[in-house]
């Protein structure tokens, strides 16, 4: 089977993919935000430099919160979930380390006998998604201009 190769992006596509990702990155921004706020978090300021996106895929966001701490979140085509940053060294570490605790969430809800389908389905869609995660981490052409 013969593969079509693409054609680049006009100017106007350009334009409308480059819109998407900024209305996707403020989306995950806001979800983000709303995910600490719920959580008893209060973001004071969004560490720029150690934040990536991998579009419309995930978001790794690093805050410094009111309280002091500092926080990454994880948002996008994934449940929202935050750790210390201390968990993690920077945004291709958040990924493992989301990971390996889904596939723990996900381990603990069907060790607890979950029959209920919602938790089911909850846990199967941890499993996914840390799947998921983990072949991100292990791209390593992705993370190419990463500091080591």
């Amino acid at each position: 089977m013969e593969q079509k190769q693409a054609r680049p992006l006009t100017p106007e596509e350009q334009a409308e993919a480059q819109k998407q990702s900024v209305m996707w990155q403020r989306e995950c921004f806001q979800n983000a935000q709303k995910h600490l706020a719920e959580k008893g978090v209060i973001p004071q300021t969004v560490v720029e430099k150690e934040s990536r996106f991998i579009a419309p895929l995930v978001a790794i966001w690093k805050f410094k919160a009111q309280n002091g701490k500092s926080y990454w979140v994880i948002t996008g085509r994934l449940p929202t979930d935050h750790a210390e940053a201390s968990a993690a060294t920077n945004a291709r570490e958040v990924l493992r380390y989301f990971s390996m605790q889904w596939q723990l969430k996900a381990d603990q809800l069907m060790q607890s006998g979950a029959v209920d389908k919602t938790k089911v389905d909850f846990a199967n869609l941890l499993i996914n998604r840390a799947h998921g995660l983990y072949e991100l981490f292990e791209k390593d052409d992705m993370w190419q201009n990463e500091p080591a």
